[in-house]
């Protein structure tokens, strides 16, 4: 399996939008390599879990958009992880691994406008802001806002292994 993991915001140019004045300075060359390995594991059917920004990019690669700022889905303390709800939509991949809401670990200030196509909405929080997606089809393709690796709940990197093992 593949993880994608956070880093800086996404360049506005590859979602067809002018950059809001809260988005971070660009990283062209990692956008562009994160983007191919994206391009790869959906090429080959590789289990990947896109975090973060990995999900952004997820969305980004499959022609989706993103909200360029939101607020209250971080620490108050810049570097820090805050927490928050988020609720799994019944029926989907997420919700097999993570069947009931639950907090996680959360710092962004970025997330999905127009899902990418071929993905569905899994998670939300509490607000309405998307907060997992997944492939449609049968490939084991899962992006979270969150960052599973940061807490204590190890459901959904386990499902990526357990992906990933069925898929060897």
């Amino acid at each position: 399996g593949l993880v994608i993991a956070g880093g800086p915001d996404v360049e506005p140019v590859r979602y067809g939008a002018e950059p809001d004045p809260r988005t971070g300075p660009p990283a062209r060359e990692r956008d562009e390599w994160e983007l191919a390995l994206i391009e790869a594991a959906l090429a080959s059917g590789t289990p990947l879990l896109a975090i973060c920004r990995g999900m952004q990019l997820l969305n980004v690669a499959l022609g989706g958009t993103l909200i360029q700022h939101l607020e209250g889905h971080t620490a108050a303390k810049i570097g820090a992880f805050g927490e928050h709800a988020v609720k799994p939509v019944p029926g989907t991949r997420y919700e097999a691994a993570v069947p009931e809401e639950s907090d996680v670990p959360t710092s962004h200030h970025q997330a999905v406008d127009r899902l990418g196509e071929g993905l569905m909405v899994s998670a939300y929080a509490g607000d309405g802001t998307v907060e997992a997606v997944e492939l449609a089809d049968d490939r084991w393709v899962l992006g979270v806002q969150w960052h599973p690796e940061m807490g204590q709940d190890v459901r959904v990197m386990a499902a990526l292994v357990a992906a990933a093992r069925d898929n060897g």
